[in-house]
């Protein structure tokens, strides 16, 4: 099953997270199917290619919790 989740980068005590699609099986920091965005919860930027993730939950991605209010933040509709 394919999620859309967090991928940390940045450095220590200055957190920054990738917005991708990765197999849920696999690592939070592996290698993931598709980049999609870009979280900085220190200066609150939230870039997201809304068109893909659009058109990857229409195919039935899953979006973890925290995912999911990242996306209400950035007024990206969920149905």
């Amino acid at each position: 099953m394919l999620k859309l989740r967090f991928k940390r980068i940045g450095r220590k005590k200055l957190p920054s997270y990738k917005i991708i699609i990765i197999d849920s099986r696999k690592r939070r920091d592996g290698r993931p199917n598709s980049e999609v965005g870009f979280y900085n919860p220190i200066t609150k930027k939230i870039k997201i290619n809304s068109i893909i993730v659009l058109q990857k939950l229409q195919q039935g991605v899953q979006v973890t919790k925290t995912m999911k209010s990242i996306l209400k933040k950035s007024k990206i509709g969920l149905s």
